[in-house]
């Protein structure tokens, strides 16, 4: 029964997480992007974590591990890059000199 409770409580959260940031306005993106980064950089400290109590041995362990240090860093940085480029549209700048400032 454990196993059903917590796809109930998976799918509770996946439709209640969709609702919620399907009405959530543009003007607010930025800041919520924000905010999952540092969710982002929560869950690369669990990989590292996950990673440093391994078995050396157990080479499944290891690669997990990696796994999620490499796609939590990944995620994280990228969720910067965006929120960069995001805020990048509304600074203002001359067009004319080659760019924005």
């Amino acid at each position: 029964m454990e196993g059903f409770t917590a796809l109930y409580i998976f799918m509770l959260a996946a439709f209640t997480g969709y609702e919620v940031i399907s009405r959530v306005p543009v003007i607010l993106h930025t800041p919520l992007m924000s905010g999952s980064n540092f969710v982002h950089g929560v869950v690369l400290i669990g990989g590292m974590v996950a990673l440093g109590k391994a078995d050396p041995d157990d080479g499944l362990q290891l690669f997990l591990g990696f796994i999620a240090v490499f796609l939590g860093a990944a995620n994280a940085a990228g969720g910067y890059v965006v929120t960069e480029r995001m805020l990048a549209m509304f600074k203002t700048g001359n067009k004319a000199e080659g760019g924005a400032k």
